[in-house]
């Protein structure tokens, strides 16, 4: 049984986009790129060619992925989330009390998270830890750099 995807609708929304474009996009792309490699003739060191087909490869590498991803997908609604206690599809704001930091998240299933934007995984220590709690609750996270305690500050609906 493969593991369920835990995704917001806009996590969702994104890989079904993606797959679109690559399916209908892409595919089309690629394939006339290896169309006017090969009318260049001996394909034995044609390097045009080799690279349409490991782009070609590629594409449908991602393609398969997004279908097992989309297949096993569990939908977060976000509307019905309880602000009550953190969970998959809130933002929450946290105060590091180390650094006298704040900072703000977005938890999500580990397909969605990117700690560039902000969004970190259900799975990562840190979500792992904040995952239940409450408004208030000091949070201690065990990781590579040691222990990190931070304060929930808000949880409220990502916007």
């Amino acid at each position: 049984m493969d593991k369920k995807n835990i995704l917001t609708y806009e996590g969702l929304k994104e890989r079904e986009d993606e797959l679109q474009h690559l399916k209908v996009v892409r595919r089309k792309e690629v394939a006339q790129k290896i169309k006017e490699a090969r009318e260049q003739g001996d394909l034995s060191e044609n390097a045009e060619y080799d690279a349409a087909k490991d782009e070609q490869r590629d594409i449908e590498a991602r393609i398969e992925e997004l279908e097992k991803i989309l297949k096993n997908a569990e939908v977060v609604v976000e509307e019905e989330v309880d602000l009550e206690k953190i969970s998959i599809g809130c933002s929450v704001r946290i105060l590091d009390c180390e650094l006298d930091e704040e900072l703000e998240y977005k938890i999500v299933g580990s397909t969605e998270a990117n700690s560039l934007k902000g969004k970190i995984s259900n799975e990562s220590p840190v979500g792992k830890a904040l995952l239940g709690r409450k408004l208030g609750d000091i949070v201690k996270v065990e990781t590579q750099a040691g222990e990190l305690e931070y304060k929930v500050l808000s949880i409220h609906r990502a916007s």
